[in-house]
């Protein structure tokens, strides 16, 4: 065995373990962000604790990705090079895979440190740049199983796929549009019994 094979065996050990790190810290994000969208989290502690840790979170899915691009870069089998890892579609390996990899990380620097401009871009503009998260973790899913060498055994596909199923159930929560108080107010206003706002009024005139 040659003296660079084991060095380079360590560096694709810490590209696969990071990569798999990211995927799991982009999928707590994603969940955590959207539970707090649909307000499943009320209590205002509560609020607080998962405001931090998702930003926390975010910065370490970067970080993760970070490391798993530059640890390719001593692969002395793939060999991607800075053109390979930064440049979409350009590594031999896998290129269409590859390529949407490199894609959800740049969304990812993007989006995850977002959270700091919201007071400069404005809420509603912060709000739809970050449904985008969603995006980052189905082209971060559809990397893994289409480019990672541990796709086709089990415990990697539930990795990747087993955050689906709750996070296409809270989109479609957040997606939902919500029944306004003035729609509610109209609805008891049309019944047999008036609205709250409209029987004090009247036992006001009395």
């Amino acid at each position: 065995m040659k003296r660079t094979e084991p060095l380079n065996v360590i560096w694709w050990l810490v590209s696969r373990a990071s990569g798999i790190v990211a995927l799991v810290f982009i999928s707590a994000t994603v969940l955590l962000g959207l539970a707090m969208a649909t307000r499943m989290l009320r209590r205002p502690a509560i609020k607080r604790v998962s405001a931090r840790l998702h930003e926390h979170l975010a910065l370490a899915a970067i970080a993760a990705i970070a490391l798993h691009g530059a640890a390719l870069l001593g692969d002395h089998w793939l060999k991607p090079g800075w053109r390979g890892i930064t440049i979409p579609f350009t590594l031999n390996y896998r290129p269409g895979f590859t390529g949407i990899g490199i894609i959800a990380g740049y969304l990812t620097v993007l989006l995850g440190p977002s959270f700091y401009l919201r007071r400069r871009i404005g809420t509603r503009r912060w709000r739809s740049l970050h449904r985008l998260t969603v995006v980052v973790w189905a082209l971060s899913a559809a990397h893994t199983l289409g480019a990672g060498t541990d796709a086709p055994r089990l415990w990697l596909r539930a990795i990747a796929l087993a955050p689906a199923v709750p996070i296409v159930y809270l989109l479609a929560l957040r997606l939902t549009p919500r029944r306004s108080s003035k729609t509610a107010r109209r609805g008891a206003a049309t019944g047999k019994r008036p609205a709250p706002d409209i029987a004090c009024a009247a036992r006001a005139r009395r």
